[in-house]
C-alpha cells in the first residue's frame, strides 16, 4: 500500500525537477512526486506530495527531510490527511448515496443561477460558540444588555 506525503512551505519558483532531486537518494522508494502548481501562473502553490511504497519509508523520510532547507525555506513534511469526498465529519463512517454536487458550471453566461439551489444552513444555536477570543468581552456586552432592559 503507497503513502502520500505532504510537502509544504516549498518556494514559489521551485520546479517539479528539484523537488524530486531533493529525494534523489530514495528514488527507489517513490511512486510519484507531484508539485502543485497555479493554474494562471504555473507557480508553485507551496505544497506538493510525495507518494512513497510503503509506511516505514514514509516514517524515514518524514524523520529525514522535515525542517530540510531548500532554497531558504524549511520544509514542513508529513503523511497527507486522505482526501475526503463530502464534507461529513471524520467519525461519520457511513456512506451517502448521495453523489457530491459538481462545481463546474455548466454551460450558461456568468451570474446565470438558473437551476441553482442554495443550501440551506440548519445549526443548532446550541452548538454555535463564540470565539474564545472574545468570550469574556462578549459575556460583559450581554450583562450590560440584561441590564439595561431589566432598568427600562
Amino acid at each position: 500500500m503507497s503513502v502520500r506525503l505532504y510537502v509544504g512551505n516549498l518556494p514559489k519558483e521551485l520546479e517539479r525537477e528539484e523537488l524530486e532531486a531533493v529525494f534523489a537518494d530514495h528514488t527507489e522508494d517513490l511512486v510519484s512526486v507531484k508539485l502543485i502548481s497555479d493554474r494562471k501562473t504555473g507557480k508553485c502553490r507551496g505544497f506538493g506530495f510525495v507518494t512513497v511504497k510503503t509506511d516505514e519509508q514514509a516514517d524515514v523520510l518524514v524523520e529525514k527531510f522535515n525542517g530540510y532547507q531548500l532554497q531558504d525555506t524549511t520544509l514542513k513534511i508529513e503523511k497527507a490527511l486522505p482526501r475526503s469526498k463530502s464534507a461529513k465529519p471524520e467519525g461519520d463512517v457511513a456512506e451517502s448515496s448521495t453523489p457530491a454536487p459538481s462545481r463546474r458550471n455548466k454551460g450558461g453566461s456568468k451570474g446565470d443561477n438558473k437551476g441553482r439551489t442554495t443550501p440551506a444552513v440548519t445549526a443548532s444555536t446550541d452548538a454555535v460558540q463564540p470565539d474564545p477570543r472574545w468570550a469574556g468581552e462578549l459575556e460583559k456586552l450581554k450583562e450590560m444588555l440584561a441590564a439595561q432592559t431589566t432598568s427600562s
